[in-house]
């Protein structure tokens, strides 16, 4: 299985970013034993801590230690890169300030977009490296019209809507072995490289989150001011004080202690402007249509096509994708994006990603929709003054 394509791999210099994980161990593996000349990269994010015996996140302590260990094991050179202050900057504050500003980031595609895909690359190249290889489970395909990503052959690890950020440049220097096989196959592949991470649990929790705990980051790193607020119902109703708008998401329902209802209440909306969030039944999470900002396009020519173009929408990684219209938005960057039938829980920060079948037309970040809640007008005003106080 020649998982790059290439006929004759000798000598030709591949970079690969190795987490420490399985998937890019076998990556390097997979690699190294086509006749590349693989380099192992490996990205020191942030100080190991507390996340060293934090089994379930990527890049701590023993994370970086396992890939020195692989790549020994696979016979190929291995560097530690110290990125923490990059990541500091590009990732953590912006994500806490997101927060900050009533919206759920997603803070792997920060990373993508900028430590991993900006320097990284960088890194690759300034070692004479024809490429970078990632044990991203995405596929990348070649044909006379140029360079497209598409979902990876297995669906239920597929990590499209982390790398749609990914820009054409980017993308002609990348590579993604494991896109084309399930994960069952690099498991067994680890095996027989007789890798030692053959059973080391996927990561699942934000990286640099070591106690799970993102409020502690976010008081830690925002640069936002933080106040108290009230849960404001839909009607208008005063609902009490909460502790932050940090501690709260769109879609929400657990942990709001709002007890005493007949229905169960939802995080409608977060309101920066006046520390509110905003409550209600699930009906009022309905959304029909969304803007999205910092639209990076993959499809064909240089943006949205005039008039829209049906696709397959994705506003969350755990959601599938579904239909909807994809139109170019008022302000350069912007898209809009309608759904045909409504959504729920969509929340400002999350990506929203499109897709014609498989490939990855590209997305943008949701914003929050400007229309404000149906709380009427003078008791938003009233509720806003009182806030400021």
């Amino acid at each position: 299985m020649n998982v790059i394509g290439t006929p004759d791999n000798t000598k030709q210099r591949i970079a690969v970013a190795m987490s420490g994980g399985v998937d890019s161990s076998v990556c390097a593996a997979l690699l190294a034993d086509q006749g590349f000349d693989v380099i192992g990269l490996t990205m020191q994010l942030y100080d190991h801590g507390a996340a060293t015996s934090k089994s379930k996140a990527c890049c701590a302590g023993q994370d970086i230690h396992d890939a020195r260990r692989v790549a020994d094991r696979v016979g190929i050179p291995h560097y530690v890169l110290d990125y923490e202050k990059r990541f500091e900057q590009d990732v953590i504050i912006p994500f806490a300030d997101a927060y900050m500003r009533g919206e759920t980031p997603v803070p792997c595609i920060l990373c993508n977009q900028t430590v991993k895909f900006r320097d990284l690359i960088n890194a690759a190249k300034d070692i004479g490296a024809g490429a970078l290889a990632t044990g991203h489970y995405i596929r990348r395909v070649e044909s006379e019209d140029g360079v497209t990503l598409h979902r990876a052959v297995d669906h239920s690890k597929d990590q499209s809507y982390f790398l749609f950020a990914t820009t054409p440049e980017q993308l002609s220097f990348l590579r993604f072995p494991l896109g084309d096989i399930p994960k069952s196959e690099t498991r067994s592949l680890a095996e027989k490289f007789e890798l030692d991470i053959a059973d080391k649990q996927d990561s699942q929790d934000i990286c640099f989150v070591p106690t799970g705990s993102y409020t502690d980051i976010v008081g830690k790193f925002s640069n936002q001011l933080k106040s108290a607020g009230h849960f404001l119902h839909v009607d208008g109703n005063d609902m009490g004080p909460h502790e932050g708008i940090e501690h709260y998401t769109v879609g929400q329902r657990r942990g709001l202690g709002l007890g005493g209802e007949k229905k169960p209440l939802y995080v409608i909306e977060i309101r920066p402007i006046d520390q509110a969030v905003i409550v209600g039944p699930k009906a009022e999470l309905a959304k029909h249509e969304i803007t999205v900002r910092d639209v990076n396009w993959l499809g064909s020519g240089n943006s949205i096509p005039a008039g829209g173009m049906r696709a397959m929408v994705r506003v969350r990684n755990t959601h599938e994708p579904v239909p909807g219209l994809v139109q170019a938005g008022s302000e350069p960057g912007q898209a809009k994006v309608s759904f045909d039938d409504p959504l729920f829980g969509v929340s400002p920060g999350q990506a929203c990603v499109f897709y014609d079948g498989d490939q990855v037309l590209g997305g943008g970040w949701i914003v929050a929709d400007g229309q404000g809640m149906r709380v009427p007008h003078n008791k938003r005003n009233e509720q806003a003054a009182s806030a400021s106080a």
